[in-house]
């Protein structure tokens, strides 16, 4: 039996390796040297030139990467250019698009990185404009399936430890161990869209048909499930 005196057990967090340590710690540093050059270039309306001058600096100080090893330019997909292709160990592993700091990402830039991703077989491609960070992971299939993992603006309102928090993923240590990659799969799991499929999956379905009952209507499988529907918010279907 337990000593009635005794004193509860502390369980201890397993402490962070050294390596993610400091990983973090280097991109909280990252985000606040680069945060004035940032609003100085949105100032000036700096050109892609220049955006991509601080994006290249800003890729090996704050995500650790080696400039010679890990970043190709003009990466060349079918005769076409992408900024940047990551390589880790010598594996292409993401394409990096830049925009000009003053340039708000959208669709259409999406498009043309997805267009070397899926030409090389690629599974995650980052859109940058210097200040926001967009991280985007494709599968593939007929059509592929584009899901955003991460949104970060350095030039934004969040709290920088926030900002730190989803930029360490992009960080090279991060994507060697594939830590995204888990980043991307709860996102995914968690999205209204995929919320709205689990509830009008047949196993609730039934349940709300049951609970319906026992509260006085009694519906089929099929009204029960056109209710759910009706309850989904449009955007979630």
């Amino acid at each position: 039996m337990t000593d009635a005196g005794a004193q509860t057990a502390v369980v201890e967090r397993p402490k962070m390796p050294k390596w993610e340590a400091d990983a973090r710690e280097r991109v909280k540093v990252g985000i606040r040297k680069f945060s004035k050059p940032l609003a100085e270039f949105v100032a000036r309306d700096a050109n892609e030139g220049d955006t991509r001058l601080l994006v290249t600096d800003f890729l090996c100080e704050a995500l650790g990467f080696d400039k010679y090893t890990d970043l190709a330019t003009e990466y060349m997909v079918k005769g076409e250019f992408a900024d940047f292709g990551v390589r880790i160990d010598k594996q292409l592993v993401a394409f990096i698009e830049v925009k000009r700091v003053a340039t708000k990402l959208n669709q259409k830039h999406l498009r043309q990185v997805e267009m070397y991703a899926v030409n090389e077989g690629i599974e995650w491609m980052i859109l940058t404009n210097g200040a926001q960070w967009q991280a985007y992971h494709l599968t593939p299939g007929m059509p592929v399936s584009i899901d955003l993992a991460l949104d970060v603006d350095l030039l934004g309102p969040e709290q920088p430890s926030r900002k730190a928090e989803a930029l360490f993923h992009l960080t090279r240590e991060a994507l060697k161990r594939h830590l995204i990659d888990d980043l991307w799969k709860a996102k995914r799991t968690t999205a209204p869209k995929a919320i709205a499929q689990i509830l009008s999956s047949p196993a609730v379905v039934t349940v709300v048909r049951k609970e319906l009952g026992r509260k006085g209507y009694r519906a089929t499988d099929a009204e029960a499930a056109a209710l759910v529907r009706a309850a989904i918010r449009t955007d979630c279907q």
